[in-house]
């Protein structure tokens, strides 16, 4: 699967299925900490992912005052 993260503008690729979570486990990000984002759609953390997947990991930014 391909793989960008922001906004970093990272590409990386993995190979076979997998797991959202798992993904995120592997490239070092902490549950709640990111979202995959697959198209236009938010990808749940226990959903699968192919490995003809494009996606994108974009880290959960809050704030407030």
């Amino acid at each position: 699967m391909r793989i960008t993260v922001l906004p970093e503008g990272k590409h990386l690729e993995l190979s076979g299925r997998r797991r959202a979570s798992d993904v995120l486990r592997e490239l070092g990000y902490l549950p709640g900490t990111a979202m995959v984002i697959r198209g236009e759609e938010l990808v749940p953390e226990g959903e699968m992912l192919e490995a003809e997947d494009d996606i994108e990991v974009r880290s959960v930014i809050s704030g407030g005052s």
